[in-house]
């Protein structure tokens, strides 16, 4: 058998080879609904950002169905590989793939049958409602299709081949970007056309990802690979429950933000649709950072997992570090951005009056102040799914959403106002990424006193 680059290869090369690729397809995950906001905010106005505000806890709950199936089967992957276990490697990718359609179509089946009580639950406004019902109610229908498409992105990654899943990723978003303008305003379908688009763009990514089944190289499928085995089902959740659980405490803290930001919004001069709007935004070109952290941390991944499993942990502790250095530079360039050019970062998202702009430019600056550190969690986070404990990244992954905003934006605004939802941001950032240095650092220790370390 071959001996897999992962186990010899340069570390600095391997995380620019998976890496580059993985922060490509992770941003244009982004650019679905960046591209939906920026024409919906030229086409509707700001009742339509806040529309698409509303429905967005909708993607970030189907993110995290895919990451928990998709993370977990290509953790056990890189983990099975690497002590050199491909049958059991291939049962992994198997059911991981089966539980993605199962996940899928339950998903959509829900989201659609309580579609008005959970947009309700999820902020929306007496004049926000009808917008983000109509464009909801068609985007939950690609939502089937975007969890196979990301969870498949993860399994072709660990098969060594991540410009595949760039690709998966950056065709669809392309149809996407150019069906926009189509149907909002040449067809003048308004927020339903920008609906369809982000659909139709999605289904033919899922179709890309689909067809690489029959193209896995380090995994050899038998029939008995999907056949769904309860055991294996629950290891793969174990494996992919860190990641997962930091999506679905974002969307805990979405709708928490957005109900505050109306309560609150209510009492000062902003009203209740402008904090709303504002907020969307903010988190939207935050997460354009933040998927390029993903994009880092799907890179590192296979990397550490296969080291890890081969016991070489100079390599996992490198390819780490390594990651992290990464992730400082995008975030000292971001930091810049938001700090010195926030109104004209919010103008590309269509106009406003004054009042709109003076809230928005203050929660970009407020909200992302300390968006130097806060993609060490996350890294921090994955590592541990990495090298197969689940725990503690599940743990470490709670910290800044669970254990940190949430408790932070329920009781800061009880003293500040509206503007202790906007610090709640920063100080929870801080804290989380001090508990994830010392956690990473007890774990490198430990590691490196290994008495059966690999030489370097």
């Amino acid at each position: 058998m071959t001996e897999n680059p992962l186990g010899y290869e340069k570390i600095p090369k391997l995380l620019k080879n998976f890496a580059v690729p993985s922060i490509v397809a992770s941003l244009v995950g982004s650019i679905y609904n960046i591209v939906d906001q920026i024409f919906i905010g030229q086409g509707v106005g700001y009742l339509g950002n806040a529309a698409t505000n509303v429905a967005y806890p909708f993607s970030t709950i189907c993110l995290a169905i895919a990451l928990l199936v998709g993370i977990g089967s290509a953790s056990s992957v890189s983990l099975c590989l690497g002590r050199k276990e491909p049958k059991a490697a291939a049962k992994a990718a198997g059911n991981g793939i089966v539980l993605m359609g199962i996940f899928g179509i339950i998903y959509l089946l829900v989201g659609e049958t309580f579609l008005s009580l959970l947009l309700k639950a999820f902020g929306a406004t007496t004049d926000v409602f009808p917008y983000a019902k109509q464009y909801a109610s068609i985007t939950l229908i690609g939502m089937p299709f975007l969890i196979v498409t990301n969870g498949m992105s993860n399994l072709i990654r660990a098969d060594g081949k991540p410009k595949y899943s760039m690709v998966c990723m950056v065709m669809g978003a392309i149809i996407n970007t150019i069906l926009d303008p189509i149907f909002i305003f040449a067809c003048d379908w308004g927020i339903a056309g920008a609906a369809w688009a982000t659909v139709i763009g999605q289904i033919f990514s899922f179709i890309l990802a689909l067809r690489y089944l029959w193209r896995f190289q380090t995994i050899h499928f038998e029939k008995e690979s999907f056949l769904l085995d309860i055991k294996e089902s629950m290891k793969i959740c174990s494996m992919g429950i860190s990641s997962s659980s930091n999506q679905i405490a974002v969307t805990v803290i979405q709708i928490i933000q957005y109900n505050s930001l109306t309560y609150y919004g209510a009492l000062t001069k902003y009203g209740t649709d402008i904090p709303l709007a504002a907020c969307g935004i903010v988190m939207k070109t935050n997460a354009i950072i933040l998927a390029i952290v993903v994009g880092i941390s799907q890179g590192m991944q296979p990397i550490i997992g296969f080291n890890y499993g081969a016991r070489q942990y100079h390599r996992v502790r490198e390819a780490y570090l390594l990651a992290v250095k990464w992730n400082l530079v995008v975030s000292t360039i971001a930091f810049i951005a938001f700090q010195f050019f926030p109104r004209s970062i919010i103008s590309l998202f269509g106009d406003g009056d004054e009042l709109y702009f003076e809230f928005a430019v203050l929660f970009m600056r407020t909200y992302l102040f300390m968006v130097l550190v806060n993609g060490v969690q996350l890294l921090s986070s994955d590592f541990f799914t990495a090298i197969g404990k689940a725990l503690k990244g599940a743990l470490l992954a709670l910290t800044r959403q669970t254990f940190f905003l949430i408790p932070l934006t329920l009781l800061l605004p009880l003293r500040f106002g509206i503007m202790g939802v906007l610090l709640a941001g920063p100080v929870a950032d801080f804290s989380a990424f001090v508990l994830s240095i010392v956690l990473v650092g007890t774990e490198l220790r430990k590691q490196k006193n290994a008495t059966h370390i690999s030489p370097q």
